[in-house]
This record gives structure tokens, C-alpha cells and sequence, in this order.
């Protein structure tokens, strides 16, 4: 693994657990120790987290707190509320009937959202199909909704499968719309994940799906990470919660891209 991509994923983990013990991230990635010094110094030193002793911590947590749950378990942001309940309105008006969800924590928004939806045809349920846990125990006993989960190797970082099984169910599947999520944007690179396997995922679904929907928040406006999963011009229809900056604004254009500011 490259120190870019490691680094990637150290950062997610911070993100999601807030805080992680170096100890654990040389047994994770199976590198030396001074590796992992250097990896929290470059992070940072980029503003991604906060070191302390034995590990770090993410910069919203006091160093003196233990994480008591899973980060993905707290109350969703209110940017990542407003961005998903934009995103029900817009598969409300799509008259969507079958639908992919991502994983990420702006997609489990959306799954929170359509938790308390109610279709208006009780003889046409909305068919959701997901590979990620969290979203589907938000939505497994939904009265209007029909759930495929979709398997393959479950990362136990994001509670979501990943890889070419995963990928590979999507490919054969045809579906009204696609939320995805997203760990960066940018004009030149376009929508992309740290992680290869999930990026071929996500690539699946996009390929699959009749319409695209990017859910991403202002935070990853500009930024590129390890494994670009969609150039701009696959993507219908970008939702965030601010305008992005005027490069990436154009780029979007250009490419015909749709933005939402939730």
C-alpha cells in the first residue's frame, strides 16, 4: 500500500472512530511504528487530526475523551441532514421506484431521511439495493421499502462491502438512480475514494444506474484522494451544502453537472 492511500485511511478511521491507538495502526497496515509516527505527523501537519500520546485524535474531540461509540453513530452534521433530505426530494421527483445507496456517513444520512418517508403508492414500494450494514438496518423494516443486500468482503472500517463481487452484482443490475457518496472532488481529477476496491464499487454503480446522484459536503470541495471512482461527466447531479469554489464550479458546468445547495 502506498503512504498516500495508508494515509488516506488513517484518516478516515480517525473520522469515524475519533480517536486510534498507533499500536493498532502498525498491526492494521502491518508496518513499523516510526512508519505510523510519520504517517500522524504528515496528517497533522495537513490539518487531518491531532496527535497524542500513543495515537491521535480527531480535531472536533477533546484529547481527553475516549470515544464512548462509533463516530458514525453520533448526530449527523446538520450541512449532511439538509443534504439528505434534498436528496429524498429529488428521488421523490425522479419517480424513482429502484434505487442504490453508497455507503458513508452522508448516504446513512439519507437512509435516516428515508427512515421517516412514506411512499404515496402502497402498491409500488421503493426497491433498494446497498452492500453497506449501516444503511441497511436503518431501512430493513421499512413498510414501503424492498431491500437486496448486496455481499462481498465487508471492510470493517466502514461496515460496507468492497471488491470486484461486489462491484460485479452491481454490473449486472439496471437502476432509476444511484446516491453515492464521496471523499473528494476536483476539477481535474474528478469524484474519488482512498480505497481501490471501493472505488470500483462505487464505478459499478454509477455504470448501473440511470441517473447519478453525488452526495458531498462542502469539506471535500477540491480535494483528491487515492482512487478517482467517476470523471465529472458521469455524474448527473452533485447535492452539497455550499457553493463549490469557481474552478470546480466551471468544471462542473462544463460537464454538465447539476448542483443542488441543500
Amino acid at each position: 500500500m502506498f503512504a498516500q492511500e495508508r494515509q488516506a485511511e488513517i484518516a478516515e478511521l480517525v473520522s469515524a472512530s475519533r480517536r486510534v491507538s498507533g499500536a493498532d495502526l502498525s498491526r492494521r497496515f502491518d508496518v513499523a511504528m516510526e512508519t505510523v509516527r510519520r504517517d500522524l505527523a504528515a496528517l497533522e501537519a495537513a490539518g487531518r487530526l491531532r496527535r497524542v500520546h500513543g495515537g491521535a485524535v480527531s480535531l472536533d474531540r477533546p484529547a481527553s475523551v475516549e470515544a464512548a461509540i462509533a463516530g458514525r453513530e453520533a448526530p449527523k452534521s446538520p450541512a449532511k441532514r439538509r443534504i439528505a433530505a434534498a436528496a429524498v426530494r429529488l428521488l421523490e421527483a425522479e419517480g424513482a421506484v429502484t434505487v442504490v445507496l453508497d455507503a458513508g456517513t452522508t448516504v446513512e444520512a439519507v437512509a435516516d431521511e428515508l427512515a421517516n418517508w412514506r411512499s404515496d403508492d402502497s402498491e409500488q414500494p421503493l426497491q433498494v439495493l446497498t452492500h453497506a450494514l449501516h444503511v441497511a438496518g436503518r431501512l430493513a423494516d421499512h413498510p414501503d421499502i424492498e431491500l437486496d443486500m448486496v455481499g462481498g468482503a465487508v471492510r470493517k472500517l466502514t461496515w460496507a462491502a468492497a471488491g470486484a463481487r461486489t462491484a460485479g452484482h452491481y454490473s449486472d443490475h439496471r437502476v432509476d438512480l444511484a446516491i453515492l457518496g464521496c471523499s473528494g472532488v476536483s476539477e481535474g481529477f474528478g469524484f474519488s475514494t482512498p480505497h481501490a476496491p471501493e472505488a470500483a464499487v462505487k464505478a459499478a454503480i454509477a455504470g448501473a444506474a440511470r441517473r447519478v446522484v453525488v452526495v458531498c459536503d462542502a469539506e471535500k470541495h477540491g480535494h483528491e484522494t487515492f482512487s478517482r471512482y467517476a470523471h465529472l461527466s458521469e455524474i448527473d447531479v452533485m447535492i452539497t451544502d455550499a457553493e463549490p469554489p469557481s474552478g470546480l464550479a466551471r468544471a462542473l458546468e462544463r460537464a454538465g453537472v447539476e448542483v443542488v445547495i441543500a
